[in-house]
């Protein structure tokens, strides 16, 4: 051997001949059966192989493969066997010249074909699998990063090679599962198929560029289809964390893209299939979110939300089709149930992994698809439409429930912009209990920015708040803004909220966390006055009870008020303040318990039926706390004003009735009250002319308003003083006898008691008493 290799590097040219003779001496030993020679020959050819790097290699290699090629055909798993060894010693050679001609095809079908064994004997299995492994792990290291070859990632390649991987990554062999000796276990682990088709699949797809992931993606879920692997999700989940831990992570973007687009592929498919690629999304989301994702972020939301409804109206209608014919898919509904939480679950660990701005603009996405009873957004009606709206808003609030956990942002005004907060709240006034309590609980978790939220969990009238040990900090400019701005609307919308008949134990302790959390974290001397008067006047609701509300509901409301009361006397640290809301606490617990949160918020709450008989004692009095209040710098003349909401068209929209009623119920209105009911003209058609002329007029309209305005400003600045001062003086008596003509006709005596009079010249002459000079009979009520 050491002859042949020195005459072989003395005399390159001759190389080419040496191998076409070892060839053909193997190739005949092969078909005598001469293993001994068989084994010699391609010793031979290896030694040189290795020794010889000159330019006309490429001959002898040529050779060689064809001597590869015969063993590898051959039946015995030996001679199978030592051609591989041979094929990856010459793969891990870098040749000094690159080949035109060379053909790797048969060796890539060869090697899967081996991957795939299912030999007798299992010791022999395992060895040809892990050959063919060797094999495939050989052919991409020769042929990836050579541009002259044929091209490795071609489907035609990819959908052997990946699928061969996968096989042996899947099935875990009965050896495996034996327990060997501890000496014998670095050995076993060494030959392991599954492990070694780990590394050559990660070495695979590491190698891969922008281009090729695609190619190298598709097999993969292919394969998982075919093999039904989605439902138990495992697998699937493991083989998709090799490739996004085994990629670039800038294109980690492009296994999502892949992952979105199979799922709408199977949107016909199983819940369990669909629910496994939601998983398995879920899993790769978190990790590219680490790298780049970049355009994908609202592309994986909007597909993730589309399934979403998809599976909503798949359970309502029982079908993929809408219609339940012979032969449909009947729909079983607690799987299309397990797939919705599937999708909520991937929204919101997703989600958790984004920075801030990126979560802002998902959460406005997915507040935009919460279908509304408004003008802009109308709702379907009908029973199946109510149903699909409804389980459509839960889903969708859900949805956004998880991305708002955690949610860390310093500034309020960002977090809650205008055009969400008035779409949330909106939904706080809606007739379903299920919505109004995921509305409050997103509340919850936006205000809540130092984890004081689980501290508020349960309803209590605790006489020393620092054992909850509460995260304060004060009050932020921004935040002031943000208070200033929308404090009125959301305190409104607590009230109204508390308002509601269906409200049950965890409405009630999720509206306390809201209270308590604003005092919190948005506080300032203002807000907390507000606050008091808000609680104080669901206390006189509780106490007045217009809304006829159930026994429970009235003592849950004096239940919130003196827990509430009893945490912000307790934060605002005035002594007299603390004394009044303790002494009336300690009077409920003697005569009324009823009115405590230690008695109501229980599972067998114990209430009484006599609330109507709530002497004075048992209530925390305006009066007395805003004296108090105001002996300590608060504004006590704002204390005094009872807190009253102001109704708008926002609930006559979003309460109990759609869009469509509320339409038809604004236009019988008018019909009733117009006059010219009669004599009503049909619509005019609107056209391109009419809508031209409209462009046209209203601009005209804006010159003669500036033009106007012009004159009147330069009349005050050049006018003598006479002038403007009898312009203003005549103006002004007009409006003052406008208003005496409205007086005398909206003010009108009342009737006088006693009857008429008779003057002095017999005349009957209508006699006015003032009203705070009537007497008034004992059963009238004012």
């Amino acid at each position: 051997m050491e002859k042949l290799t020195f005459y072989a590097l003395s005399a390159p040219e001759k190389l080419d001949r040496i191998g076409a003779y070892l060839s053909e001496r193997l190739i005949r030993d092969v078909g005598r059966h001469r293993y001994g020679y068989v084994c010699i020959a391609m010793e031979a050819l290896d030694q040189l192989l290795m020794a010889c790097h000159c330019q006309s290699i490429n001959l002898f290699v040529e050779s060689f493969l064809k001597m590869v090629a015969k063993l590898l055909e051959s039946e015995k798993p030996n001679l199978q066997i030592l051609g591989t060894n041979s094929f990856v010693k010459f793969a891990n050679i870098e040749e000094d010249t690159p080949s035109y001609h060379r053909s790797y095809d048969f060796f890539v079908s060869r090697f899967s074909e081996m991957c795939h064994s299912s030999h007798d004997d299992l010791e022999i299995k395992t060895k040809i699998r892990m050959s063919g492994i060797k094999g495939l792990q050989g052919v991409v290291r020769k042929t990836v990063n050579d541009e002259l070859q044929a091209n490795i990632w071609d489907p035609q390649h990819m959908d052997k090679i990946v699928p061969s991987l996968l096989f042996n990554l899947q099935h875990v062999e009965e050896a495996e599962s034996r327990s060997p000796s501890p000496l014998q276990a670095p050995e076993k682990e060494k030959e392991n198929p599954a492990e070694l088709a780990e590394r050559c699949l990660r070495e695979l797809l590491g190698r891969a560029a922008f281009g090729n992931i695609k190619n190298a993606i598709k097999p993969v879920l292919i394969h998982l289809d075919n093999h039904s692997l989605w439902e138990p999700k495992v697998f699937a989940v493991r083989c998709f964390k090799i490739i996004m831990y085994s990629i670039q992570p800038q294109h980690s973007h492009l296994v999502i893209q892949q992952l979105l687009s199979h799922l709408d592929a199977n949107s016909r498919s199983a819940a369990t299939v669909r629910a496994g690629i939601v998983e398995v999304l879920s899993e790769a989301a978190v990790i590219a979110a680490t790298g780049s994702v970049g355009p994908t972020v609202l592309e994986m939301f909007n597909t993730l939300l589309r399934q979403l409804r998809l599976s909503i109206d798949y359970a309502l209608t029982g079908s993929y089709d809408g219609a339940i014919s012979l032969g449909t898919k009947i729909i079983k509904e607690h799987e299309e149930r397990m797939f919705q939480e599937a999708v909520i679950k991937t929204i919101g660990s997703f989600a958790s992994t984004l920075p801030t701005y990126q979560r802002s603009e998902v959460i406005l996405f997915i507040m935009s698809k919460v279908p509304l009873p408004s003008l802009h957004q109308p709702m379907e009606t009908g029973k199946t439409g109510e149903n699909r709206n409804r389980l459509t808003q839960i889903m969708l609030l859900k949805s956004l429930l998880q991305v708002s956990t955690g949610f860390q942002c310093n500034n309020m005004m960002s977090a809650l912009p205008s055009n969400f907060l008035d779409r949330l709240l909106s939904t706080a006034l809606m007739e379903d209990a299920e919505i109004r309590l995921f509305v409050l609980e997103i509340l919850i978790s936006f205000i809540d920015r130092h984890g004081n939220r689980h501290k508020f969990s349960s309803i209590s009238t605790l006489s020393d708040i620092s054992v909850l040990k509460l995260k304060v900090d004060k009050c932020s400019r921004q935040d002031t803004v943000f208070m200033k701005k929308h404090s009125q609307q959301l305190y409104r919308h607590i009230y109204l909220s508390c308002k509601e008949e269906t409200n049950i134990q965890k409405h009630y302790e999720a509206l306390y966390s809201l209270l308590a959390l604003v005092s919190i974290e948005l506080a300032n001397e203002e807000v907390v006055v507000d606050l008091i008067r808000l609680v104080l006047a669901v206390q006189d609701l509780a106490q007045v009870n217009e809304e006829s509300l159930p026994v429970y509901n009235r003592c849950a409301l004096y239940a919130l008020g003196a827990a509430y009361l009893n945490l912000i006397s307790q934060l605002t640290t005035v002594p007299a303040f603390c004394q009044h809301i303790h002494e009336v606490i300690e009077t409920r617990k003697k005569e009324a318990p009823y009115m405590l949160p230690e008695d109501v918020f229980v599972e067998r709450p114990r209430l009484s039926q006599n609330l109507d008989e709530v002497v004075i004692e048992f209530l925390f009095r305006q009066s007395k706390i805003s004296e108090v209040l105001g002996g300590s710098g608060y504004n006590a003349d704002r204390l005094c004003l009872p807190y009253i909401p102001q109704l708008t068209d926002e609930d006559r929209l979003s309460k109990r009735k759609s869009i469509g009623e509320t339409i038809s119920l604004q236009v019988e209105v008018e019909s009733r009250n117009s006059p010219e009911k009669e004599e009503r003209v049909p619509a005019e058609e609107i056209t391109y002319e009419t809508l031209k002329k409209a462009i046209v007029d209203s601009v005209a309209v804006e010159e003669q308003e500036r033009e106007r305005r012009r004159q009147v400003v330069e009349k005050f600045q050049k006018a003598p003083f006479e002038e403007i001062a009898a312009h203003c003086g005549a103006r002004a008596s007009l409006l003052q006898s406008k208003l005496n003509q409205i007086f005398e006709i909206t003010i009108r005596p009342p009737p006088s008691p006693s009857g008429t009079i008779t003057a002095a010249y017999g005349q009957p002459q209508n006699h006015s008493i003032p009203v705070y000079e009537m007497k008034f009979p004992d059963l009238c009520v004012y």
